[in-house]
Order: structure tokens, then sequence, then C-alpha cells
């Protein structure tokens, strides 16, 4: 990261390794736009124009009208139109993003997005196609909102640092398992309610948040393909300089802890990081062995700092 919260988010997309506020530009934009047309086409008086247009890219429960606009699995997470919905994703988002950012780096970030958004929208298909309570609706629904994916970035969060604990108003300090575990099944109770569509993709960003990371310590990384998307459009129409690649290698050392990382473009043994000191591959090996073995927390501020300026990319 770069700065502040605004001096970031102003920057975002004029520097690499920064996916969190890259998202949240992402959605404040597509937001302020859909915003601004439907205040200026309600007062035109074609609202209904409005509601049409849309509903082109909020994703339906109806498996023929997904067929005619498939495009609306990816931009209906990140559409949003009341203020307090976007305001409260984006929170989320900036929260737990930056801890995934700390622990995988950022193109992960965006992986887990991407992939949560995506799970929580094949789940909201499946149920209300199959279960008989959704039999009458399924035709008009339609769905829209980054929670699935922001779902997906919390309940990763969760699985891979338990214990951190963030400070809440009225409530004081509280584990991020335990937040976690609070709006999963918030989601579930409220499935059969008012929002059930948006309550249920909730429930597939999460199972696809707590899977990719559980798969990613096994030596499986499930967004590979996200990825190749994100690099192929960087390099369309990103500038071309040299960038240095970090990925996860599987060791045999340790069954079910992170991998350590193989920087595949370079040679050297050695990171330089901020301070003058260098973090070796084996010192980066112990630092993730301690995550797996005592979490985040158990580390000292030397070795965040290392293990963060290793895994930017």
């Amino acid at each position: 990261m770069y700065g502040n919260f605004w001096e970031n988010l102003k920057n975002a997309f004029k520097h690499g390794d920064n996916s969190v506020y890259k998202l949240i530009a992402i959605n404040l934009i597509v937001w302020a736009v859909f915003m601004v047309l439907r205040v200026v086409m309600t007062i035109g008086g074609i609202g209904d124009t409005y509601g049409s247009l849309i509903s082109w890219f909020m994703m339906p429960a109806s498996l023929p009208k997904l067929a005619i606009q498939p495009w609306s699995i990816f931009t209906y997470m990140f559409l949003h139109e009341g203020i307090f919905h976007i305001l409260f994703n984006m929170l989320f988002l900036y929260w737990f993003g930056l801890l995934i950012h700390q622990y995988l780096g950022s193109r992960k970030l965006a992986n887990l997005y991407i992939l949560g958004g995506l799970a929580g929208g094949l789940f909201y298909l499946l149920i209300y196609n199959l279960a008989p309570y959704f039999s009458n609706s399924v035709d008009s629904s339609m769905m829209l909102g980054a929670s699935a994916g922001v779902f997906a970035i919390v309940v990763g969060a969760a699985t891979l640092s338990p214990n951190t604990t963030f400070f809440l108003i009225l409530l004081g300090p509280v584990k991020i398992k335990y937040i976690a575990i609070f709006y999963v099944v918030l989601s579930f109770a409220n499935s059969a309610g008012a929002n059930a569509g948006g309550e249920l993709a909730h429930l597939g960003g999460a199972l696809m948040g707590f899977l990719y990371v559980t798969q990613l310590r096994k030596g499986n990384d499930w967004g590979v393909p996200i990825q190749k998307v994100g690099i192929f459009f960087e390099n369309l129409f990103g500038s071309n300089r040299p960038r240095v690649k970090v990925s996860f290698r599987k060791t045999q050392s340790k069954s079910g802890s992170f991998s350590s990382f193989n920087k595949s473009e370079s040679s050297s043994k050695t990171t330089p990081v901020k301070g003058g000191s260098e973090a070796t591959q084996e010192e980066i090996d112990r630092i993730l062995d301690k995550i797996a073995d005592k979490g985040y927390d158990a580390l000292s501020k030397d070795e965040k700092r290392k293990l963060f300026e290793f895994s930017k990319k």
C-alpha cells in the first residue's frame, strides 16, 4: 500500500499490489454511475426505462433469462443501489480484505472475491430452481450486490487467522471467527425471508471462502484461472514493466500447514525488505509454519513486515 485510505483509493489504478482498493473503487464507480442514471431518468419521467436497464446487469434466478444475459453472473457482484448496502459491503471488504492481502497477497484477494461471487450466484440459482418454496418467484427474482464475494473474504480471513481480534463498538474485542460465524448463521436464518436470494448468495460465498483457503493450504489454488484472466487484461491495458511473481509450492514437511513461497522469476535466495534486513527462504518457511501452528497474532511486528514484503507480487 502507498498511503492513507483516500490516497490509496484515489490512486487505485495507478499501482499494483492493491486489489482491496481496486475492488472498492470499481464498486463505488459503478454505484455512482447507476445512482446518477436513476435520479436523472426518474426525474425525466423514464424511471421504468432505468429499471429495465439495471436489470440487464442484475443476476436473474430464471435459467432462460440468465442464458440471455450470461454476463450478469459477473456484473451483479459489482452492482449496488442503496447507500447503506454498498457502505457495509465496502467496510467489510476493507477490514477483512487487508487481512487476506497481508497473508496471501493482492492477486489471491481478487481471486477470492470473484470466486466467492460466482459461488454465491451459482448457489442462488441452484436453490431457487430446485426448492419448492421458490417455485412461484423464480421467474421474477433478480439479485445484485457484492455480498457473496465479501462473505468469501470474511470467512477466508477467519479460516486463515481465526483468533485475530477486531475491536467493535459497544462489544469491544471480538475474534473474527465469531464475527464470521454470526453472519453465516444470520444469513442461514434469513434464507427463507424477504431477501432470500441475497442470503443464499452469502452462504455460497462463505462456503467458497472456507474451501479456497483449505485447498490453498493443501497446495491447490482454485483461483489460477481467475488470475490468468486478470493478468491477460493487465497486460492488455497496463504497462509492460516486469514483475516478480510469487506463488505457493507444496512442501512435505508438514501436512495441513501453509507451504512455502516460491519466487519463480528470481534466482536470489533472499528478498530485501524495508529497514535494510533480508528475509531468507528458510525464514519465510519458519514464519508460515508459525502461522499454521499458532496463528497470525503470534508473529512479531518484524515477522509480519517480512511476510508482507515477501508476499508482494
